[in-house]
């Protein structure tokens, strides 16, 4: 199986770790988020994983040109953009697929089985289907309901509830016919398939993620991991 891994971003959520580091080295445990993420790919099947790198990106290769705790048997292929192309058109670079592919985002923390997503998209038939998860955002205001300046309800700091995106996709072919040449970001996909009336599906997963991001974000990983590495199934 094939995993498309997006790591050229420049992670400015995340200075000043991102000043001197790619944001796929970020450290979590003794190991870069990346290396974490190529480990779990592999222990569910992925053999072939391209990693589309831009800043930094030599460094990336750097560390994996050297990196001892690879599991045997995986091709990583590196695939570099000379200015961004957004969260989607850099899937231009890769070799064009013949099956279905996992993209994901080269900061991502979970417990989602990569091979139960695969699994799913293929049962539905779908042209992209979305790895989402429940999130709870706290409103530390008093929302007014009302029309024409006419108070019809007062809500006294709700939690307003969402289903997120966890950078997370699985792609059949047939979507890149809709992916432009050029910069092209993620959200635009999804506009563009649904506007097809090509069929876009979700795999909600209730199990730990996180997108580490930002420092809060990355904190909470790490203590996470600190607490229970084994979670993660690294090997």
């Amino acid at each position: 199986m094939r995993a498309v891994i997006l790591a050229g971003g420049k992670g400015t959520r995340l200075r000043p770790y991102t000043t001197i580091l790619p944001k796929p080295l970020v450290p979590v445990g003794e190991r870069p988020i990346l290396e974490i993420i190529i480990r779990q790919l592999v222990r569910r099947g992925f053999d072939e994983i391209d990693l589309c790198v831009g800043h930094m990106g030599d460094l990336i290769k750097a560390y994996f040109d050297q990196a001892s705790g690879i599991p045997e048997g995986v091709e990583l292929r590196y695939l570099w953009e000379k200015t961004p192309l957004g969260t989607a058109g850099a899937l231009h670079l890769i070799e064009e697929p013949e099956n279905d592919f996992l993209v994901m985002n080269g900061d991502i923390l979970s417990t989602l089985d990569y091979r139960a997503l695969m699994r799913h998209h293929r049962e539905q038939d779908a042209a992209l289907t979305i790895a989402s998860h429940h999130k709870d955002v706290p409103l530390a205001l008093g929302v007014i309901e009302g029309r024409d300046g006419i108070v019809t309800d007062y809500i006294e700091k709700p939690t307003l509830k969402y289903e997120v995106s966890m950078g997370v996709y699985l792609y059949s072919p047939r979507a890149l016919e809709h992916i432009p040449k050029g910069p092209f970001d993620f959200p635009d996909v999804v506009l563009a398939l649904i506007e097809a009336q090509e069929k876009v599906c979700t795999y909600h997963f209730d199990g730990t993620w996180f997108d580490i991001g930002t420092p809060a974000e990355h904190e909470r990983a790490l203590t996470t991991f600190a607490e229970d590495p084994g979670l993660f199934d690294v090997g």
